[in-house]
């Protein structure tokens, strides 16, 4: 090779050369190191660092102790919360609606103050497996009540579900019974009710015959009585409380005088509910004396009863007017002869003893008198004499 061809190598021959040993590099960076080192107070650095360590050591102490004693506070709070612990007596009326979720309900529920956490509660009732047990109704809850207590007490069996006591007066017809129903809370609204009276198919031999579709297919069998209710209560368990009674009512013994009546039960609570709505206590079997006789005897008034209840049932409840008289309507008795197709109230069980059991009489008329009175009579002339005589039947 000519000698002035370059060589790469030469440059790293050149660099090394002027390169210190590493044994030079070593002895200079030690003497650097001892140049830097020469004014430091080693001792000093040490009490800095133990000083720092122990801040920290002392912060972090401070730091676990604050984090407990927050945890505990909370701790305590939510268990207060769950345990219904130091909270200030308050009872509450409690209305959980058809339907309504959960959520609301929690919701209102800390609205009330019987909870004072959602989301704990919301927890708490998934744990146990108790979202799903609320049940429609009304329930008198307190304060004192915890978590556990709070669900259990808006069950459908619950204890403290609100009751009301409801008194049906004899000779009610259904709708009346129905509004009465609804007024005291018993039932949300008459739909609900009329629903549960159309289209449920009671257990009842009484009613084996009667078909579905019409809530008037009730009227008769709901016996007057005074009769605790849940508010609200379940529409069909309500009327089959009132069905319940009146099959209770109907011994064996009653049953057995219906058969040898001659009638149906279905026709003598007909007659009940006529002796019920034009009667007083004192003139019952009087009055039944006039239907049979009636009913028996067609030649005297051609079968009609002319009772003057079935016109009130068919114009709203209003008094009857002769217009009343010319309605087109089965229940008109003044219009078409026999019975009327269901009974027009619910009797009471002395209408339907004295619809079983008339009195001795031939009478085919009655009017009511200027002394409040019910007068009877077997002749049409009879009858005609006796209103001409009272004030009542002038002008």
């Amino acid at each position: 090779m000519p000698q002035d061809y370059y060589d790469p190598r030469d440059r790293y021959e050149e660099r090394d050369a002027y390169a210190p040993s590493q044994r030079e590099r070593s002895g200079a960076s030690r003497s650097r190191d001892r140049e830097y080192d020469a004014p430091r107070r080693p001792k000093k650095k040490k009490r800095r660092s133990a000083a720092r360590t122990a801040c920290l050591v002392l912060l972090y102490v401070a730091a676990v102790i604050g984090s407990s004693v927050l945890l505990a506070c909370i701790g305590w709070t939510a268990a207060g919360d769950v345990l219904a612990l130091n909270k200030e007596y308050k009872e509450v009326t409690f209305t959980v609606s058809p339907g309504e979720d959960f959520d609301s309900v929690a919701d209102r529920m800390k609205e009330e103050g019987l909870i004072e956490y959602k989301l704990l509660f919301n927890i708490f009732a998934s744990v146990t497996r108790k979202k799903d047990s609320v049940a429609a109704g009304t329930y008198s809850l307190n304060t004192d009540m915890d978590y556990r207590a709070l669900l259990a007490g808006v069950r459908a069996n619950s204890a403290n579900r609100s009751q009301v006591q409801v008194t049906i007066p004899e000779g009610y017809n259904i709708d009346q019974i129905f509004a009465l129903l609804v007024e005291k809370g018993v039932a949300h609204s008459v739909d609900e009710l009329e629903e549960a009276a159309a289209n449920h198919d009671y257990a009842f031999s009484f009613l084996e015959d009667i078909p579905l579709g019409n809530y008037r297919r009730l009227e008769g069998y709901l016996m007057p009585d005074t009769y605790t209710f849940y508010t609200p209560h379940d529409p069909v368990l309500a009327l089959n409380k009132l069905m319940v009674y009146f099959d209770s009512q109907m011994t064996e013994d009653l049953m057995s005088q219906v058969e040898s009546s001659g009638y149906t039960l279905h026709e003598i609570l007909t007659i009940a509910s006529l002796i019920e709505r034009e009667a007083t206590s004192t003139d019952r079997t009087e009055v039944s004396a006039v239907i049979h006789n009636r009913l028996k005897n067609t030649s005297a008034t051609q079968g009609l009863l002319q009772v003057d209840a079935t016109l009130v049932y068919i114009n709203g409840g209003k008094e009857p007017t002769e217009a009343d008289k010319s309605i087109d309507s089965p229940y008109n008795t003044y219009k078409y002869p026999g019975l009327p197709p269901t009974p027009i109230a619910n009797p009471g069980m002395e209408a339907i003893v004295a619809a079983l059991h008339p009195a001795d009489s031939k009478n085919y008329y009655y009017a009511l008198g200027d002394d409040d009175v019910h007068h009877f009579f077997k002749t049409y002339d009879q009858l005609q004499k006796f209103i001409a005589s009272q004030e009542r039947y002038k002008g």
